[in-house]
């Protein structure tokens, strides 16, 4: 097998690639410089990446004729704001910043979403090159060009999970997998919460085998053997690439980017809810996204198994393999089922007051519902509660 692959995001005058490789960084100069131009490059890099990766990117593009301006960041749900996307914006027009020239997000989702959202806002728009350095990022959120920040409610309550935003395709999207070598176990395994979740609509995007794939490698990814991680950030990229291409703005309510959502109405209530733990052990809160995501997945799996849209099997399928991960299928402590529809209610997918959820269904679909009773979702969240 290749070390190195690409795949494609066909999408007419923004198209673009997304190349996948380990030890890439080096070249990322002469690429960026062969697809957009410019003198200056504005890097957006997250605090917690090696020194040595830093240097790769920043050499690189020195190396290929760029005044490189360099900030870091560390990213948080809660840096993810307006007051950080203001001091970006306030930061890269000191560097005389042109219209041709690229921002670089290196970095992990949230360096992604906002550095993203800086390259659509400054100038009403720059190039962007997004190099996730997260599986999460790497599968996800550098594909499809959307970008955000977070709002804060005017009370100590939950963030407002990317309710602030643009659609800014990249110019590019330079994925090194070298750089995984600095995420700790469960960073990663958030990662493939993920992958999971594209593995449940693989049929809907033309991969009804992802899931018994993924299955059947689950061990060797774990720890980490490049050979079938490669395919792994292959296949899932695709799938997300597939799903982006016939519905680039997410105007199918029904079909489209939103199916991309699977587990996240229920993630996006349960992911802001302090002193919660995939472990138990409080010094392991709060949750974090993919923790979040791997609850989300087996809420909607039940929803979709009462429904019987799901074989019942298929529901034990999808929990053994969250545990085999290494991922959370239960939890302790989460409010009543009140206080968590009503967060589900503040969810930016709602439309005309009600809550829009994916639900799988057999052959690894999914379809998006808007008519569920309360109790059912209500019944569906008591399926990962741990008294």
């Amino acid at each position: 097998m290749s070390d190195h692959r690409t795949v494609p995001v066909r999408l007419g005058s923004r198209a673009y690639e997304v190349r996948i490789g380990c030890d890439t960084l080096p070249a990322l100069g002469e690429q960026v410089r062969a697809l957009v131009g410019g003198m200056h490059a504005f890097v957006v890099a997250d605090t917690g990446l090696p020194q040595r990766q830093m240097d790769h990117a920043r050499e690189s593009l020195a190396g290929a004729g760029y005044e490189v301006a360099f900030r870091t960041l560390t990213p948080s749900e809660r840096r993810k704001s307006m007051a950080t996307l203001a001091e970006l914006l306030e930061e890269i027009d000191e560097t005389l910043h042109e219209r041709t020239d690229p921002v670089i997000a290196l970095g992990g989702g949230v360096v992604g979403d906002i550095a993203g959202l800086v390259a659509a806002l400054y100038r009403r728009g720059v190039p962007v090159i997004q190099c996730p350095t997260t599986l999460l990022a790497m599968v996800d959120a550098s594909v499809g060009g959307k970008t955000a920040v977070n709002l804060a409610t005017h009370t100590a309550g939950p963030l407002r999970k990317n309710m602030a935003g643009a659609f800014h395709q990249p110019s590019l999207v330079h994925i090194d997998l070298r750089t995984l070598d600095s995420l700790d176990d469960r960073e990663f395994r958030c990662g493939l919460a993920e992958c999971v979740k594209h593995a449940m609509i693989g049929a809907c995007a033309g991969d009804a085998d992802l899931m018994s794939w993924l299955r059947s490698h689950i061990d060797t990814i774990c720890s980490r053997d490049p050979e079938p991680l490669i395919e792994l950030v292959a296949r899932n990229v695709a799938v997300k690439a597939r799903i982006v291409e016939g519905d680039e703005r997410e105007r199918d309510v029904h079909a489209g980017r939103a199916l991309l959502n699977l587990g996240h109405t229920f993630a996006h209530a349960i992911e802001p809810i302090a002193g919660l733990t995939p472990t138990d052990d409080p010094r392991d809160a709060p949750l974090r996204h993919g923790e979040a995501v791997a609850l989300g997945l087996v809420c909607a799996a039940s929803l979709a198994g009462e429904m019987g849209l799901l074989q019942t099997d298929e529901v034990e399928t999808l929990r053994t393999l969250l545990e085999r991960i290494g991922l959370p299928t239960s939890v302790q402590s989460l409010p009543d089922d009140e206080t968590l529809l009503a967060q589900m209610a503040h969810d930016k997918k709602v439309a005309g007051g009600r809550v829009r959820v994916v639900i799988p269904e057999d052959g690894w679909r999914a379809r998006v519902h808007d008519d569920i009773p309360r109790e059912q979702i209500a019944r569906a969240i008591g399926a990962i509660r741990r008294a």
